[in-house]
């Protein structure tokens, strides 16, 4: 253990965790498995934390009484160091809170505390955003977990899948320039399968704004034959990215989301940006996802 990073365990299942962003950089079991992508230079990040804002602000700035701060894709909780509020066996957590440098980007009070927990079959992670000023806090939270694809070296990225726990029929939204497109786009998914490849990400994230499950299956086919494989589940959230690079990269991200992109042509208050969660003061809002693995 360093003051860097913390592993947690249980049965044949580990996960590191870094102060840097609590992010996880590995969820790994005795089989010799890793399900995270390991950083490499075709996208040098594991699993970020989104906070407080998912996706891009109309040229990166958030618009406050007045006020212009810089904010920058996805926030500033992927590059601030949280500080441990505890380190144990099978259970770790980590703090964020306002300071002299989040207020210059974003100025409103705030504590957001990450829980990660494992057990035998997977890990689960809460966030909990509260609110810690005298005004209402606007704000949007996201995980962006990158998982190996293919998850058995060897196989072909071409046989993985995700299937949903419901059928996912309504139209989807895409990004241009890293803002929400106006118009939705019929949805991928066929009935609840979505079958993957590197060209459905020509056009970035596909981001399912009106997502039906609170379930995906990340998997190779079906049962054993399949190989290793994971499930997400997620409660709190209401929207969710699926994200690759189209060059060929060799990760798949399933990403949680409590808010989106600005819309293209959005330029006003970031109050009133659609997405955002709006947390009175003394309130707080709490969310979470749980990441269940089989190694076959």
């Amino acid at each position: 253990m360093t003051d860097d990073t913390h592993t947690i365990r249980s049965g044949g299942l580990s996960a590191t965790v870094k102060a840097q962003g609590a992010e996880m950089c590995s969820l790994r079991s005795d089989a010799g498995i890793e399900f995270v992508w390991q950083a490499a230079p075709a996208w040098p990040r594991h699993a970020p934390l989104l906070f407080p804002i998912v996706g891009r602000l109309a040229n990166d700035e958030l618009r406050h009484r007045g006020k212009t701060y810089r904010m920058t894709q996805h926030g500033f909780a992927r590059d601030s160091r949280f500080r441990w509020a505890e380190r144990g066996e099978s259970r770790c957590v980590l703090v964020l809170e306002d300071n002299e440098t989040t207020r210059a980007l974003y100025p409103f009070a705030f504590r957001l505390t990450a829980v990660y927990t494992i057990d035998e079959t997977g890990l689960d992670l809460s966030l909990t955003v509260a609110n810690t000023g005298s005004e209402t806090l606007p704000a949007s939270l996201g995980g962006h977990p990158a998982f190996n694809w293919p998850l058995q070296p060897g196989a072909a990225k071409e046989s993985y899948a995700l299937t949903f726990a419901n059928a996912e029929s309504s139209p989807v939204r895409r990004l241009d320039g890293g803002l929400l497109r106006a118009a939705p786009e019929p949805s991928p998914v066929q009935g609840a399968a979505l079958a993957l490849s590197d060209s459905l990400f020509v056009d970035d994230a596909i981001i399912f704004d009106r997502i039906e499950s609170h379930s995906v299956r990340y998997a190779a086919g079906q049962g054993a034959a399949a190989g290793p494989s994971l499930k997400m589940s997620w409660q709190g959230f209401r929207e969710l990215g699926v994200w690759s690079k189209p060059s060929g990269a060799p990760f798949l991200c399933i990403e949680p989301w409590r808010g989106h992109a600005s819309p293209a042509g959005f330029d006003g208050e970031f109050s009133d940006k659609p997405g955002l969660m709006h947390i009175a003061p003394g309130a707080e809002e709490r969310l979470s996802f749980r990441i269940e693995v089989a190694s076959s």
